[in-house]
Protein backbone atom coordinates (compact mmCIF):
# COMPACT_ATOMS: atom_id res chain seq x y z
CA UNK A 1 0.00 0.00 0.00
CA UNK A 2 1.18 3.53 -1.15
CA UNK A 3 2.20 5.95 1.86
CA UNK A 4 -1.00 7.65 3.46
CA UNK A 5 -1.60 9.87 6.30
CA UNK A 6 -4.81 8.82 7.42
CA UNK A 7 -7.45 11.09 9.28
CA UNK A 8 -10.83 9.79 11.39
CA UNK A 9 -14.05 11.51 10.08
CA UNK A 10 -17.49 11.14 12.08
CA UNK A 11 -19.46 14.32 10.69
CA UNK A 12 -18.15 17.01 13.65
CA UNK A 13 -16.31 19.90 12.95
CA UNK A 14 -13.48 18.44 15.27
CA UNK A 15 -13.06 16.09 12.55
CA UNK A 16 -13.15 18.32 10.09
CA UNK A 17 -10.28 20.67 11.44
CA UNK A 18 -8.48 17.19 11.88
CA UNK A 19 -9.26 16.62 8.03
CA UNK A 20 -7.85 20.15 7.15
CA UNK A 21 -4.83 19.39 9.05
CA UNK A 22 -4.08 16.21 7.41
CA UNK A 23 -4.24 17.63 4.22
CA UNK A 24 -1.93 20.24 4.38
CA UNK A 25 0.58 17.38 6.32
CA UNK A 26 -0.16 15.21 3.38
CA UNK A 27 0.47 18.08 0.74
CA UNK A 28 3.73 18.91 2.75
CA UNK A 29 4.70 15.20 2.68
CA UNK A 30 3.91 14.42 -0.82
CA UNK A 31 1.73 11.57 0.70
CA UNK A 32 -2.10 10.46 -0.06
CA UNK A 33 -4.59 11.55 2.19
CA UNK A 34 -7.17 8.95 3.00
CA UNK A 35 -10.56 9.94 4.73
CA UNK A 36 -11.64 7.13 6.91
CA UNK A 37 -15.40 6.52 8.52
CA UNK A 38 -15.99 3.65 10.43
CA UNK A 39 -19.01 2.53 11.40
CA UNK A 40 -20.32 -1.18 12.37
CA UNK A 41 -23.88 -1.00 11.03
CA UNK A 42 -22.47 0.24 6.98
CA UNK A 43 -24.59 -2.58 4.81
CA UNK A 44 -22.97 -4.16 1.82
CA UNK A 45 -22.91 -1.50 -1.18
CA UNK A 46 -26.61 -1.88 -2.51
CA UNK A 47 -27.21 -1.63 -6.14
CA UNK A 48 -29.62 0.40 -8.30
CA UNK A 49 -31.83 1.89 -5.75
CA UNK A 50 -32.97 5.66 -5.24
CA UNK A 51 -29.97 7.52 -2.75
CA UNK A 52 -33.07 8.35 -0.10
CA UNK A 53 -33.28 4.99 0.26
CA UNK A 54 -29.51 3.77 0.78
CA UNK A 55 -28.77 2.74 4.24
CA UNK A 56 -25.27 4.18 3.54
CA UNK A 57 -26.18 7.50 2.71
CA UNK A 58 -25.52 9.70 5.44
CA UNK A 59 -21.85 7.29 6.25
CA UNK A 60 -21.32 8.51 2.47
CA UNK A 61 -22.05 12.03 2.17
CA UNK A 62 -19.64 12.13 5.56
CA UNK A 63 -16.50 11.36 3.61
CA UNK A 64 -17.80 12.87 0.32
CA UNK A 65 -18.59 16.29 1.67
CA UNK A 66 -14.95 16.22 3.28
CA UNK A 67 -13.49 15.17 0.27
CA UNK A 68 -14.99 17.84 -2.00
CA UNK A 69 -14.12 20.88 0.41
CA UNK A 70 -10.40 19.44 0.73
CA UNK A 71 -10.40 18.73 -3.33
CA UNK A 72 -11.31 22.16 -3.64
CA UNK A 73 -8.15 23.60 -1.01
CA UNK A 74 -5.60 20.76 -2.74
CA UNK A 75 -6.54 20.27 -6.09
CA UNK A 76 -2.97 18.43 -6.75
CA UNK A 77 -3.57 16.41 -3.85
CA UNK A 78 -4.36 12.49 -3.73
CA UNK A 79 -7.39 11.99 -1.58
CA UNK A 80 -9.19 8.55 -1.14
CA UNK A 81 -12.40 8.13 1.18
CA UNK A 82 -12.55 5.24 2.99
CA UNK A 83 -15.99 3.54 4.23
CA UNK A 84 -15.48 0.75 6.85
CA UNK A 85 -17.97 -2.01 8.46
CA UNK A 86 -16.17 -1.92 12.11
CA UNK A 87 -16.36 -0.55 15.44
CA UNK A 88 -14.45 2.81 14.92
CA UNK A 89 -11.59 2.16 17.44
CA UNK A 90 -10.13 -0.97 15.62
CA UNK A 91 -10.61 0.57 12.39
CA UNK A 92 -8.44 3.49 13.40
CA UNK A 93 -6.19 0.99 15.07
CA UNK A 94 -5.79 -0.77 11.87
CA UNK A 95 -5.83 2.68 9.86
CA UNK A 96 -2.46 3.51 11.94
CA UNK A 97 -0.43 0.28 11.42
CA UNK A 98 -1.06 1.23 7.62
CA UNK A 99 -0.46 4.85 7.51
CA UNK A 100 2.62 7.20 7.93
CA UNK A 101 0.72 8.97 10.34
CA UNK A 102 -3.30 9.15 11.66
CA UNK A 103 -4.78 12.36 12.44
CA UNK A 104 -7.84 12.55 15.12
CA UNK A 105 -10.27 15.84 15.89
CA UNK A 106 -10.10 17.04 19.54
CA UNK A 107 -13.05 18.44 21.45
CA UNK A 108 -12.82 22.01 21.67
CA UNK A 109 -13.83 22.64 25.25
CA UNK A 110 -13.30 25.56 28.25
CA UNK A 111 -9.24 25.02 29.40
CA UNK A 112 -10.71 24.04 32.89
CA UNK A 113 -12.75 21.02 30.93
CA UNK A 114 -9.65 21.02 28.13
CA UNK A 115 -9.45 17.35 27.38
CA UNK A 116 -8.87 15.96 24.13
CA UNK A 117 -9.24 11.95 24.68
CA UNK A 118 -12.96 10.30 24.44
CA UNK A 119 -13.73 6.42 24.63
CA UNK A 120 -12.32 6.05 21.19
CA UNK A 121 -9.30 8.41 20.91
CA UNK A 122 -7.67 6.99 24.27
CA UNK A 123 -7.14 3.66 22.86
CA UNK A 124 -5.72 4.84 19.39
CA UNK A 125 -3.13 7.02 20.87
CA UNK A 126 -2.20 4.44 23.42
CA UNK A 127 -1.81 1.70 21.01
CA UNK A 128 -0.99 2.55 17.50
CA UNK A 129 2.39 2.15 16.64
CA UNK A 130 2.81 5.05 14.52
CA UNK A 131 2.30 8.77 15.38
CA UNK A 132 -1.10 9.85 16.11
CA UNK A 133 -2.36 14.10 15.80
CA UNK A 134 -4.50 15.08 18.22
CA UNK A 135 -6.11 18.38 16.49
CA UNK A 136 -8.79 20.84 18.36
CA UNK A 137 -11.50 22.76 15.86
CA UNK A 138 -11.17 26.10 15.71
CA UNK A 139 -13.29 29.16 15.89
CA UNK A 140 -15.45 29.02 12.88
CA UNK A 141 -14.84 31.85 10.67
CA UNK A 142 -16.15 33.38 7.30
CA UNK A 143 -14.71 31.17 4.12
CA UNK A 144 -12.53 28.03 4.24
CA UNK A 145 -11.30 27.18 7.72
CA UNK A 146 -7.73 28.28 8.11
CA UNK A 147 -5.54 24.84 8.65
CA UNK A 148 -4.75 24.41 12.57
CA UNK A 149 -1.57 24.90 14.32
CA UNK A 150 0.35 26.74 11.10
CA UNK A 151 1.29 29.14 13.26
CA UNK A 152 4.59 28.61 15.65
CA UNK A 153 7.37 26.15 15.50
CA UNK A 154 7.70 22.38 16.33
CA UNK A 155 8.16 21.76 20.06
CA UNK A 156 9.51 18.32 20.95
CA UNK A 157 9.58 17.24 24.58
CA UNK A 158 12.59 14.97 25.45
CA UNK A 159 13.27 13.10 28.16
CA UNK A 160 16.63 12.23 27.85
CA UNK A 161 16.14 8.61 29.40
CA UNK A 162 17.07 5.88 26.52
CA UNK A 163 17.00 6.00 22.78
CA UNK A 164 14.34 8.76 21.33
CA UNK A 165 15.16 8.79 17.89
CA UNK A 166 11.71 7.94 16.11
CA UNK A 167 10.34 11.20 18.63
CA UNK A 168 13.39 13.25 16.85
CA UNK A 169 13.01 11.96 13.41
CA UNK A 170 9.14 13.15 13.26
CA UNK A 171 9.91 16.47 14.89
CA UNK A 172 12.34 17.06 12.44
CA UNK A 173 10.74 15.99 9.54
CA UNK A 174 7.57 17.90 10.06
CA UNK A 175 9.66 21.31 11.12
CA UNK A 176 11.62 20.64 7.66
CA UNK A 177 8.38 20.02 5.62
CA UNK A 178 6.50 23.07 7.12
CA UNK A 179 9.58 25.22 7.33
CA UNK A 180 9.47 25.76 10.79
CA UNK A 181 12.01 26.22 13.69
CA UNK A 182 12.21 23.42 16.31
CA UNK A 183 12.19 24.00 20.04
CA UNK A 184 13.42 20.94 21.39
CA UNK A 185 12.38 20.73 25.56
CA UNK A 186 13.45 19.07 28.55
CA UNK A 187 12.21 19.75 32.06
CA UNK A 188 13.91 17.98 35.09
CA UNK A 189 12.31 18.38 38.65
CA UNK A 190 14.75 19.96 41.21
CA UNK A 191 15.68 16.86 43.40
CA UNK A 192 15.56 16.52 47.42
CA UNK A 193 19.37 17.25 47.73
CA UNK A 194 19.12 20.46 46.26
CA UNK A 195 16.62 22.03 48.64
CA UNK A 196 17.78 24.35 51.18
CA UNK A 197 15.90 26.22 53.87
CA UNK A 198 16.22 29.57 51.41
CA UNK A 199 15.28 27.92 48.29
CA UNK A 200 17.72 25.48 45.97
CA UNK A 201 21.27 25.24 46.35
CA UNK A 202 22.63 27.32 43.09
CA UNK A 203 25.67 25.16 42.72
CA UNK A 204 23.77 22.16 42.46
CA UNK A 205 20.94 23.51 39.82
CA UNK A 206 23.71 24.64 37.90
CA UNK A 207 25.57 21.10 37.75
CA UNK A 208 21.91 19.50 36.85
CA UNK A 209 21.62 22.19 34.47
CA UNK A 210 25.00 21.71 32.51
CA UNK A 211 24.52 17.80 33.19
CA UNK A 212 20.70 18.00 31.31
CA UNK A 213 22.17 20.24 28.68
CA UNK A 214 25.31 18.33 27.73
CA UNK A 215 22.76 15.22 26.92
CA UNK A 216 20.37 17.54 25.35
CA UNK A 217 22.98 18.53 22.96
CA UNK A 218 24.43 15.26 22.27
CA UNK A 219 20.67 13.69 21.72
CA UNK A 220 20.02 16.31 19.30
CA UNK A 221 23.50 16.19 17.47
CA UNK A 222 22.80 14.13 14.55
CA UNK A 223 19.52 15.69 13.96
CA UNK A 224 21.24 18.70 13.02
CA UNK A 225 23.44 17.19 11.12
CA UNK A 226 20.56 15.31 9.12
CA UNK A 227 18.12 18.66 9.03
CA UNK A 228 20.88 21.57 8.05
CA UNK A 229 18.03 23.65 7.29
CA UNK A 230 15.99 23.43 10.32
CA UNK A 231 16.66 26.23 13.37
CA UNK A 232 16.87 24.76 15.97
CA UNK A 233 16.62 25.85 19.92
CA UNK A 234 16.61 23.75 22.79
CA UNK A 235 16.03 24.56 26.85
CA UNK A 236 16.53 22.80 29.93
CA UNK A 237 13.58 24.03 32.61
CA UNK A 238 14.38 22.53 36.30
CA UNK A 239 10.47 22.45 36.54
CA UNK A 240 7.83 19.50 36.61
CA UNK A 241 8.56 17.80 32.64
CA UNK A 242 4.49 17.78 32.22
CA UNK A 243 4.88 21.49 33.40
CA UNK A 244 7.91 22.69 31.18
CA UNK A 245 6.42 21.09 27.95
CA UNK A 246 2.61 22.67 28.69
CA UNK A 247 4.07 26.28 29.14
CA UNK A 248 6.99 25.33 25.91
CA UNK A 249 3.74 24.77 23.71
CA UNK A 250 2.08 28.21 23.85
CA UNK A 251 1.90 29.68 20.85
CA UNK A 252 3.31 26.56 18.88
CA UNK A 253 2.24 25.16 15.73
CA UNK A 254 2.51 21.45 16.90
CA UNK A 255 3.70 19.55 20.13
CA UNK A 256 5.24 16.14 19.44
CA UNK A 257 5.76 14.01 22.74
CA UNK A 258 6.93 10.57 22.96
CA UNK A 259 4.86 7.27 24.24
CA UNK A 260 7.46 4.27 25.35
CA UNK A 261 6.35 1.33 23.27
CA UNK A 262 6.59 -0.86 26.26
CA UNK A 263 5.45 0.31 29.45
CA UNK A 264 5.23 -1.80 32.47
CA UNK A 265 1.99 -3.89 32.81
CA UNK A 266 0.97 -2.17 35.91
CA UNK A 267 1.68 1.38 34.58
CA UNK A 268 -0.75 3.68 32.74
CA UNK A 269 -0.88 3.52 29.31
CA UNK A 270 0.76 7.08 28.96
CA UNK A 271 3.04 9.06 30.61
CA UNK A 272 2.83 11.98 32.56
CA UNK A 273 4.59 14.21 30.16
CA UNK A 274 1.87 12.74 27.15
CA UNK A 275 -1.02 12.96 29.39
CA UNK A 276 -0.34 16.43 30.55
CA UNK A 277 -0.15 17.40 26.91
CA UNK A 278 -2.89 16.05 25.36
CA UNK A 279 -5.44 17.49 28.35
CA UNK A 280 -4.03 20.51 28.46
CA UNK A 281 -1.98 22.10 25.04
CA UNK A 282 -4.15 24.07 22.74
CA UNK A 283 -1.86 23.50 19.76
CA UNK A 284 -2.36 20.44 17.54
CA UNK A 285 -0.51 17.25 19.66
CA UNK A 286 1.35 14.41 18.12
CA UNK A 287 2.44 11.19 20.32
CA UNK A 288 4.91 9.19 18.74
CA UNK A 289 5.40 5.52 19.90
CA UNK A 290 9.25 4.76 20.68
CA UNK A 291 11.70 2.19 22.25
Amino acid sequence: MEPVVTVGLDGSPESLAAAHWAADEAERRKLTLRLLHAWPLLVPEPTRIPAEMDQNYWAKRIVHNARAELQARHPGLSIVGNLVADDAQDALLQAASESEMIVLGSRGLEPVESYFLGDISLPVVAGAERPVVLVRAEAPEEGPPPTPGTAGGVVVALKLHGPCDDLLEFAFATAAARGMPLRAVHGRSVPIHARVPWGVDHDVTEEITQDAQNQLSQALRPWREKFPRVEVADSVDLESPAKAVVRAAKGAGLLVVGRRKHRPAVAPRLGSVATAAIHHARCPVAVVAHD
